[in-house]
């Protein structure tokens, strides 16, 4: 079920799947019989006693792996290994690594008095100036360090628009009221009052300059010279 394509181009270098690793079953010469019986279930690694991997105990670096061994296999852990008390016989001059500690609970280890009586303090640094420069336009605690004026002036421009929106919202409120439309109604009647006034007033003076010119008092072509 973990068995996928390999993403990227590695899977085109003999490499396409890739299947997570699962238990390693090491055997001894006693079950050579093991590496065959095995070597068809998916995820499962086999290895020899006498040659152990860490790549395979421990793969990509990380422990944790579960390891099955056999009878005969563990058997000769001590003759490969050795034990605490004898060397190992097939790695020859191979010893099991000591714990070089009587006592395990580090944190009382270093918490004693005896240990911190002889640490030094806690060095403590004062920076003496800003590690990147800043923007005062950008950065509100640059530019009060810059201008201390700039929180009343912040508080000014926010005020004031509070201001211009209430009043707007008054001036909307007060024209789309019944007095607001009444008023709109009677300056659009006097607008409308006027622009027929106009347009009667160039009526007439073309009606009298037409008269005119059939009385003979006006000649075209002066119209036209002047």
């Amino acid at each position: 079920s973990s068995k996928k394509k390999r993403s990227g181009k590695g899977k085109y270098r003999n490499g396409k799947y890739v299947m997570r690793k699962g238990p390693l079953v090491i055997y001894g010469d006693e079950n050579n019989n093991i590496k065959r019986s095995a070597r068809n279930l998916p995820g499962v690694d086999v290895c020899n006693v006498n040659r152990l991997n860490l790549l395979q105990l421990a793969p990509g670096g990380h422990l944790g792996r579960l390891v099955v061994f056999t009878k005969d296999a563990f058997a000769q852990l001590n003759n490969i290994f050795g034990t605490f008390r004898r060397r190992g016989v097939q790695k020859k001059g191979y010893a099991l690594n000591r714990c070089q500690m009587t006592c395990a609970d580090l944190s009382r280890i270093i918490n004693s008095d005896q240990v911190q009586n002889k640490l030094r303090g806690v060095k403590t640094s004062v920076r003496t100036h800003m590690k990147t420069r800043h923007n005062p336009l950008k950065n509100k605690v640059q530019m009060k360090r810059l201008n201390p004026f700039d929180a009343v002036r912040r508080a000014n421009d926010l005020k004031a628009q509070a201001a211009a929106k209430a009043n707007r919202s008054k001036v909307i409120k007060e024209k789309r009221s019944k007095a607001g439309k009444a008023a709109k109604a009677k300056r659009s009647a006097r607008q409308q009052d006027l622009e027929k006034g106009l347009v009667q007033s160039f009526k007439a003076a073309d009606d009298l300059i037409a008269a005119e010119i059939r009385a003979g008092e006006i000649h075209e072509s002066d119209d036209d010279e002047e």
